[in-house]
């Protein structure tokens, strides 16, 4: 599989790979020891990453790794689309939320997109793709998954950071894209900062 690092900020590393012969699992498996052997400066030999099964119905599978045998203390969260996935890892403290999107998205998923938006109609289709992921990427920081909905995210104007209605913590916003996908990466504050 190809991948690339992305442009994290410090304390989290990210990567984007994709290769249509592998399937989603496989991809996120890949991804996720390479972050976590480069995190914890490991031989990828040596690391395994597995799904911890949700106890409640409706939540997502949580990734958890484990080197030479031993349990690692990270956030792992990765995300696809079509036949890229991008992954990312962080302290355990440290809450994340990824999302991707191509560049050129389809009509039934930009009248998705502007249904669930707050943009004010007339705004171009990257301005409304930017927007969206952020809010994607919010909502899987939230980790509440579909209790809460996209109209409840709002983000500030530069969109450097976004939060959910119901809550007072925010999530700083960076964009990570590269080439023809448009990825942002949600994440909350680093213990001690």
């Amino acid at each position: 599989m190809d991948s690339v690092l992305l442009d994290a900020p410090e304390g989290i590393l990210a990567r984007l790979g994709w290769d249509p012969r592998l399937d989603e699992r496989a991809r996120v498996v890949a991804l996720a020891r390479e972050l976590v052997a480069a995190h914890e400066n490991a031989d990828a030999t040596t690391v395994r990453v597995d799904g911890e099964t949700p106890a409640q119905s409706g939540h997502h599978v949580q990734l958890e790794a484990t080197v030479a045998g031993k349990p690692v203390p990270l956030t792992i969260k990765a995300v696809s689309f079509r036949t890229a996935t991008v992954a990312a890892v962080a302290d355990a403290a440290v809450p994340i939320g990824l999302d991707i999107r191509d560049l050129t998205p389809d009509e039934v998923t930009l009248r998705e997109m502007r249904r669930h938006s707050h943009l004010i109609d007339g705004g171009s289709d990257h301005v409304l793709l930017n927007h969206w992921t952020r809010v994607q990427a919010v909502l899987a920081a939230d980790g509440r998954g579909l209790r809460v909905h996209p109209e409840q995210v709002r983000l500030d104007a530069p969109l450097n950071k976004g939060w959910v209605s119901d809550r007072r913590v925010f999530y700083r916003l960076k964009d990570l894209s590269r080439d023809a996908w448009v990825i942002t990466l949600a994440y909350g504050g680093f213990p001690g900062h």
